[in-house]
């Protein structure tokens, strides 16, 4: 299995798209850096900051309308989506552009400045009201979660038969690059005697929160883009930013606010840790089909320190 590459665009095909979506031509289209599934381009439309994300795997931005105004109404920075649509094989979201960069560009101590708003807005997120919905993991369109409960989701997760995805044939990453099967093995194990934790618990979950998804300005957090989103326990958001922020202890400012605003977490360290081995399985398979071999490598040491 080769690694995936996303699809490659000229400028001149998404100003067709754009002009075909609105009904008049775009100003300004021109690449962004990032995204490993999405190619991103910029724009304006009548002089607003736009962004336009394409991608050629199916259903890849079904649920961002809804996930977008669920976030936005409860006053949480998070980008409004425009416009959504197909073009021949690819699907495409256009969303507003929040001023600033990536936080991951921003220097040691404008990430420690910033570390405590980030947390704060990272609970809002988590603790959105979520109305009338039933289900965990992938939100659906209708706002339903795809399974009855978080171990049915984990287990379709990281079942074998995952055709029609991007994950189509992923067993076959264990002859064909680094992931070893008895590694994965093991932590999966791992991760389905730790779920008894998690399982109780049903939040909003960004699913990608990390330091590439968040955008700053260098003072501030200005607002927060793209996601796995799902229903889950809250803990997987921590666990994907944990480790993302060179030395800022993340676990500990993010107890420390909790603890603060009086806020009761139970089996924090059981759910933290199981929250761990989930996206820690996940992005073993993705550093493998990448071709990630040495972030492979080390996270692989990571999992295998964890609690048993």
């Amino acid at each position: 299995m080769t690694a995936y590459e996303k699809a490659r665009l000229e400028i001149g095909r998404v100003e067709d798209i754009l002009k075909q979506h609105f009904g008049s031509s775009p100003a300004g289209v021109m690449p962004v850096e990032g995204g490993n599934l999405s190619s991103v381009f910029s724009f304006k439309y009548e002089g607003r900051g736009c962004i336009i994300k394409l991608s050629d795997m199916d259903g890849a931005y079904n649920t961002e309308g809804y996930v977008a105004n669920l976030l936005t109404s409860q006053g949480i920075p998070f980008a409004k989506c425009l416009g959504q649509g197909k073009s021949g094989t690819l699907s495409y979201s256009i969303s507003e552009r929040i001023r600033g960069g990536n936080l991951i560009d921003c220097s040691d101590h404008e990430k420690q400045s910033q570390l405590p708003e980030l947390i704060e807005i990272l609970t809002r997120m988590n603790y959105a009201e979520l109305g009338d919905t039933s289900g965990y993991g992938w939100i659906q369109p209708s706002g339903a979660g795809a399974y009855p409960s978080w171990r049915e989701y984990i287990t379709s997760f990281f079942a074998e038969d995952q055709s029609g995805t991007f994950w189509e044939g992923w067993h076959g990453l264990f002859q064909s690059t680094c992931l070893e099967k008895d590694v994965f093995e093991e932590c999966y194990h791992r991760l389905l005697a730790y779920a008894k934790y998690n399982e109780p618990h049903r939040y909003f979950i960004h699913g990608d929160f990390q330091p590439w998804n968040i955008l700053s300005d260098g003072r501030q957090i200005t607002g927060i883009i793209d996601g796995n989103f799902a229903y889950g326990d809250f803990l997987i958001d921590l666990a994907t930013l944990n480790g993302t922020l060179g030395e800022l202890d993340v676990v500990q400012a993010y107890q420390d606010y909790q603890n603060r605003e009086g806020i009761i977490i139970p089996d924090f360290h059981e759910r933290l840790t199981g929250a761990r081995y989930f996206k820690g399985l996940d992005a073993l398979r993705f550093y493998a089909k990448m071709g990630w071999d040495d972030a492979y490598r080390q996270l692989r040491d990571e999992l295998l320190q964890l609690p048993e």
